[in-house]
């Protein structure tokens, strides 16, 4: 039995990645770092973000976190962790995923502009770090 081929992945625009690129970081500062960065605990026993940014891979734009481990038996001080994936599906819109507890990305809205995205970021507390 033959099976058709995968349809290929849309190419995203370089003049489009630029543009996701800056306006994720104008998010960025404007929202997630004042949110989600906060001074370290007095008697930190948990671990707590440091640092938030963002990256491309393919056709994949993911918005990270890093955190520190307080604790003095910790493996390694710091790690980073993906918190949320936009997807780009072409036509300038993006499928929206979060990372489960499982290590498995699950996607959760399809077609977005990105503007819906970031709105989506900043309402879904699955989409936080």
């Amino acid at each position: 039995m033959k099976v058709p081929p995968k349809p290929a992945s849309p190419k995203i625009p370089d003049g489009l990645k630029l543009e996701v690129q800056r306006k994720a970081d104008e998010f960025l500062e404007s929202y997630l770092k004042p949110t989600f960065i906060l001074p370290p605990p007095q008697d930190p026993q948990w671990n707590y973000v440091v640092e938030i940014f963002t990256k491309w891979r393919q056709r994949y734009f993911y918005f990270c976190s890093k955190y520190r481990c307080p604790r003095p038996t910790c493996i390694a001080e710091f790690f980073e962790s993906r918190f949320a994936r936009l997807e780009y599906v072409g036509m300038r819109r993006f499928n929206l995923s979060y990372m489960r507890h499982t290590g498995q990305w699950c996607e959760i809205f399809q077609g977005l502009t990105l503007e819906e995205c970031f709105e989506e970021i900043r309402q879904q507390e699955l989409l936080h770090p």
